[in-house]
């Protein structure tokens, strides 16, 4: 006990952990859509963790980055495991990001006081998918050396430098093996030392301002005789324990594909890229993983090499002005106007449509539906100011009821 005094007096770990868990007080109505935070943090960890034990093995070069993963799969002890485990882990990461997405937007969790936090949540989701891009070429199959050429072939559209850049990041003029060196220095070290970066500002901005509730309502000010707040509850022990039960059953599903279905029907691993990568054969569709899918088919609706890459980056960078697009009094889909609920729909159909779209062939039929998807999925956003303001809310309560 006087160690673990001393070293709290010199190192206040303890109570750091006190202040942002036991003290950290949380709206008492919090539902199951706010355990995708936790999940994500717990594969974060579980990603960087096998990702280490695959770097023991890895070899980032043209003629043994492939042989080195088929070694790995079939002669390393358990290697198959971590290997599926960190491909496994990819998918469940954007799946339960877009699910947390999806929650954010539903609630209002990006309007005042939370903008910065939005703020920094699209720019983790833009980082991650720069790891996971860095990630996808390394295995060096057919798919991840002609993905590789494709999208960094986008570059090029850049005004001015565009060839200078794309000469830069592949480091040849062109995609060759030094492009694996610099994109294992990216997903090993460069990108994580990124996203953990903003993962911290994200926890520090939410622990700040708070959390959202579905009601959209803020926490009292008001305190009952002990000291909590009113509308509020100790994030631990209540929240953790509910956060480790749903844990549980996530991880259920997880290890059901990891060990009966780790390809997922080439959803999760394509089988094109159990093939050695070949400059000289073209696969019959090019694709990038289906988590950037609904990104990529708005970049092939778009006839223009360059306003396609425009309409792609858009898409995402959107996301960054949502907080000013909407200008309804109310946070909660649970109390906006009917046209919102429509809104909130449309923009759910139109990026499950772009993503399967995305995997499709590229021909008239799929190009014409990916450009009609593509008009309904801004549309929710370019619209937002008008529906917002003239549409009917509801009343809201005036604290959370439970």
């Amino acid at each position: 006990m006087k160690l673990a005094k001393w070293l709290n007096d010199r190192l206040p770990v303890a109570d750091f952990l006190q202040r942002h868990l036991a003290q950290y007080y949380v709206p008492k109505n919090f539902n199951f859509w706010y355990m995708f935070g936790a999940f994500a943090m717990f594969i974060l960890f579980s990603q960087i963790l096998t990702g280490i034990f695959l770097t023991m093995y890895y070899m980032p070069s043209a003629n043994e980055a492939f042989d080195s993963i088929e070694i790995m799969m079939r002669e390393v002890q358990y290697g198959w495991l971590i290997r599926y485990l960190h491909s496994t882990g990819a998918s469940a990461f954007f799946i339960v990001i877009y699910l947390h997405i999806y929650k954010a937007i539903m609630y209002g969790s990006y309007k005042k006081p939370r903008e910065l936090l939005w703020l920094l949540g699209v720019i983790l989701f833009i980082v991650l998918m720069a790891e996971s891009y860095t990630g996808y070429v390394l295995p060096w199959g057919q798919m991840s050396f002609w993905a590789a050429k494709v999208i960094v072939s986008l570059f090029s559209t850049v005004p001015i430098i565009g060839e200078q850049l794309v000469i830069w990041i592949q480091g040849d003029y062109n995609i060759s093996g030094v492009i694996l060196h610099r994109f294992f220095s990216y997903h090993v070290i460069a990108v994580p030392l990124i996203l953990l970066g903003f993962v911290a500002a994200h926890i520090c901005a939410l622990h700040t301002v708070g959390s959202n509730n579905p009601e959209g309502i803020e926490i009292s000010n008001s305190l009952d005789k002990d000291g909590v707040p009113l509308d509020g509850i100790p994030f631990h022990p209540f929240f953790t324990l509910k956060d480790y039960a749903g844990l549980l059953v996530f991880l259920v599903f997880f290890f059901m594909v990891v060990f009966y279905a780790p390809t997922l029907g080439g959803y999760f691993l394509e089988a094109e890229n159990f093939k050695r990568a070949n400059p000289l054969v073209t696969p019959n569709r090019i694709m990038p993983s289906w988590y950037l899918s609904p990104f990529y088919a708005i970049l092939r609706a778009v006839p223009h090499k360059g306003l396609g890459a425009v309409a792609m980056v858009s898409a995402i960078f959107i996301l960054f002005f949502l907080p000013w697009l909407d200008k309804s009094k109310v946070k909660s889909i649970r109390y906006k106007g009917v046209l919102s609920k429509i809104a909130l729909a449309t923009l759910v159909i139109s990026f499950i449509a772009l993503g399967v779209l995305g995997s499709m062939p590229t021909n008239d039929y799929y190009i014409s539906w990916a450009r009609f998807f593509s008009i309904s999925y801004f549309a929710v956003f370019l619209l937002m100011p008008f529906y917002t303001s003239f549409e009917k809310a509801k009343r809201v309560p005036k604290r959370i009821n439970i």
